[in-house]
C-alpha cells in the first residue's frame, strides 16, 4: 500500500510538470513575434516646389515599428552643394548623390511650410517583405554604400525608391509596370513640370537631345515622383490565399498645394515660336532693306549679332554635353543644326556691316549660306524616322532668321559691287 501511495505521488508530480511546461511553452511561443510583424510601411510624395531642383518633386519610404515607436524616413536623391567639387562634376555629368535618414513628422512640416502637397500611401506588405525592405534601406545607408551614381532620369529620388521597393516585392512592381505606357517622354514630363518657370523649361528643352525623346512605360516614367505615386495606387500583390490586393491599403492627402500646379502636358510651341521667328525675320529683312539709313545699319548689326551670340554659344554648349560629358540626355542633340556654333564665325562680319561702306567676303558668304543650309536640312529631316528628336519649334523659330541673315548678306555683297553706300543720319 506504501508502494503504491508512493507511485500515485510521483505521477501527481510528473503530470504537473508536464503542464507545467506545456504552459510555459505556451507563453514563449505566444510572446515569440515574427520578424517585420510591427513594422508599417509607407510612401509619402511631395509635390513639386519652387526651386529649380525642386520642380520635379520628391518622395521617401517610411518605416514606423508599432513594438519600438520608432519612425525613419528613408530618402534618396540627397546632394550637397559643398561636396568637394560638386559644381565640376556637375557639368561633367558625374553627379555623387546619397541616401539619408529623416524623422517623418519633421519632413511633413517641412515640406507644408514650403507650401508643397503631400501624400501618404500606406503599402500591404507582408512582415517578411517590410523587414526585406528595411534591411535593404539600412544596407543602402551604411558608409560604404550611401553614395551612388546620379542621373535626372534614371537613378534618382524616385527610381531608387522604386528599385527598393521591388526588390522587397521579388520584382511584381516591375512586371507590373514595364509594359503599360501613355506614350509620355522625358521631354514631356521634364516640360511639363518646369512650365511654372519658362526659362528653365527652355534651358532644358533646348539642351535634350533624341534619348529624352523615347515612349516611357510605367517603370520608367516612374522617375517622376507624382507618376510613381499614381502607378503605386494600380498594382497589385497577392496574400497567402493568392487572392490580388490592392498594394495600397490606404492614401491619405496630408496637404494640399499652395504653389501653381504645372500641367499635365507642356503647351505646343511650334506656332507660337513660328511665330516670333517669322517677326523677327521680317525686322531683319526690313532692316536689311535700308542700310542706307545709318541707325537701320547699326540695330541690324546689333541684332545679327545678338543673335549670332546666342546661337553660337548655345551650340558650342551643345556640342561641349556630347563631346566631354557624361550627360546621356543631352548626346547627339538635332538642335546643333539650328544652334550652330559657325554662328560665332560671323561675328566680325555683323560688326563690320554697321558701316556704310562695308562689304562681305566669300567666306562669310558660305559661312551664312551652309548655317541657314543646315537649318533647311533640320527642317526636312523631320520626315525621317531616324530623327526623332521632338525640336520642331525650335527649328521653327531659328530658320527664319539664319534665312533672312544669309539673304542680308548676299544683298550687302551685290549693293557692294552694285555702287558704293553713302551714309546718311
Amino acid at each position: 500500500m506504501g508502494t503504491n501511495a508512493t507511485g500515485g505521488i510521483a505521477g501527481r508530480w510528473l503530470a504537473a510538470v508536464i503542464v507545467s511546461l506545456g504552459l510555459l511553452l505556451c507563453c514563449a511561443a505566444s510572446a515569440q513575434t515574427v520578424p517585420g510583424e510591427t513594422l508599417k510601411v509607407s510612401v509619402l510624395t511631395f509635390g513639386p516646389g519652387e526651386v529649380y531642383w525642386e520642380r520635379f518633386g520628391h518622395n521617401a519610404i517610411v518605416i514606423r515599428d508599432a513594438a519600438s515607436g520608432n519612425a525613419v524616413s528613408y530618402n534618396y536623391g540627397m546632394f550637397d552643394f559643398d561636396d568637394e567639387d560638386f559644381f565640376v562634376n556637375f557639368l561633367r555629368g558625374r553627379m555623387s548623390y546619397q541616401i539619408a535618414t529623416d524623422d517623418p513628422d519633421e519632413e511633413i512640416a517641412y515640406y507644408i511650410s514650403q507650401g508643397r502637397s503631400v501624400v501618404e500611401q500606406e503599402l500591404r506588405l507582408t512582415p517578411a517583405q517590410a523587414r526585406s525592405l528595411q534591411t535593404y534601406l539600412d544596407t543602402n545607408l551604411r558608409p560604404e554604400n550611401r553614395h551612388y551614381r546620379y542621373d535626372y532620369f534614371t537613378s534618382n529620388c524616385s527610381t531608387r525608391l522604386r528599385d527598393a521597393l521591388d526588390n522587397a516585392l521579388d520584382g511584381a512592381l516591375h512586371r507590373q509596370l514595364v509594359s503599360p505606357s501613355r506614350g509620355f517622354t522625358y521631354r514631356l514630363l521634364a516640360d511639363a513640370l518646369t512650365t511654372p518657370d519658362p526659362l528653365l523649361m527652355a534651358v532644358i528643352d533646348v539642351g535634350l537631345g533624341p534619348y529624352a525623346d523615347q515612349r516611357l512605360s510605367f517603370w520608367k516614367d516612374s522617375f517622376v515622383p507624382m507618376q510613381l505615386m499614381a502607378h503605386l495606387a494600380d498594382v497589385q500583390v497577392t496574400d497567402a490565399a493568392g487572392t490580388g490586393l490592392p498594394l495600397v491599403s490606404n492614401q491619405r492627402v496630408l496637404a494640399n498645394s499652395r504653389l501653381i500646379e504645372p500641367p499635365v502636358l507642356p503647351a505646343d510651341l511650334r506656332w507660337p515660336f513660328l511665330g516670333i521667328g517669322t517677326a523677327f525675320a521680317a525686322v531683319l529683312l526690313i532692316l536689311s532693306t535700308k542700310r542706307h539709313n545709318r541707325m537701320a545699319r547699326v540695330s541690324l548689326a546689333m541684332l545679327a549679332t545678338l543673335f549670332s551670340v546666342i546661337a553660337g554659344l548655345t551650340g558650342v554648349v551643345m556640342l561641349g554635353l556630347w563631346a566631354f560629358t557624361d550627360h546621356q540626355s543631352a548626346w547627339r542633340n538635332e538642335n546643333l543644326l539650328v544652334f550652330s556654333p559657325l554662328c560665332l564665325v560671323l561675328l566680325p562680319t555683323w560688326w563690320r556691316s554697321a558701316f556704310a561702306n562695308a562689304a562681305t567676303t566669300r567666306f562669310a558668304r558660305g559661312i551664312a549660306t551652309g548655317i541657314a543650309g543646315l537649318a533647311v536640312v533640320a527642317l526636312f529631316s523631320k520626315v525621317f524616322s531616324t530623327f526623332v528628336q521632338a525640336n520642331v519649334a525650335w527649328i521653327l523659330l531659328m530658320l527664319p532668321a539664319h534665312l533672312a541673315l544669309a539673304h542680308g548678306l548676299l544683298a550687302l555683297d551685290q549693293g557692294s559691287r552694285l555702287r558704293p553706300l553713302r551714309a546718311t543720319a
